[in-house]
């Protein structure tokens, strides 16, 4: 018995658009992640490694899509192919199944590495982009997550007692932002 076709898609936020990734391919069970990927802790990939069995054929769109950086690549192709699952990035036309030659090892290596360096041309590109911005005076940063009022609901809510993992949801922020106002609260 064949095993399923199985898909992975991954965009950066949720405004992004998932459509030209896998476009054409007909897949038994496909996973999207719209999250980015400088961490390999994603739900839906975390869902997918879960997923996967021996025989299943994994479709990715690119190399860049599963992982950010060279050893995570490395290490999600080695430990997918060594369960005895074929995995195939559809832009770069590779395939790995586990018996991989010397070549496309190579190739897995440097297409992983130019990926990673061009997203770090981009975060520098970003960075020198803000700077002179801020030199200029242009420069706000990003806009506020709650407004005053909002802050001060947030600190009344938690010193009520209101789990803090509850009222970030409720104010749609993540704990760590959450903090934040707590912290600037207390100042």
């Amino acid at each position: 018995m064949t095993g399923h076709k199985i898909g992975y898609i991954r965009v950066s936020s949720a405004e992004q658009n998932t459509e030209r990734q896998l476009d054409g391919l007909t897949m038994d069970r496909v996973f999207t992640d719209k999250i980015s990927g400088k961490s390999t802790d994603r739900p839906q990939l975390q869902e997918m490694l879960r997923f996967v069995r021996e025989g299943d054929h994994l479709f990715v769109h690119s190399m860049d899509r599963l992982a950010r950086n060279l050893i995570d690549l490395r290490q999600m192709v080695q430990d997918i192919t060594n369960r005895g699952i074929k995995i195939t990035f559809v832009k770069e036309a590779l395939t790995f199944n586990g018996d991989d030659t010397a070549m496309s090892v190579l190739l897995l290596s440097v297409m992983g590495a130019v990926a990673e360096f061009e997203r770090s041309i981009i975060r520098e590109r970003q960075a020198e982009g803000i700077r002179i911005a801020k030199v200029k005076g242009v420069y706000k940063g990003r806009k506020a997550s709650l407004t005053i009022d909002q802050a001060e609901e947030v600190r009344q809510k938690v010193a009520a007692g209101i789990p803090k993992a509850k009222v970030a949801r409720e104010y749609k922020c993540s704990r760590e932002t959450l903090y934040k106002y707590l912290r600037q609260g207390e100042a």
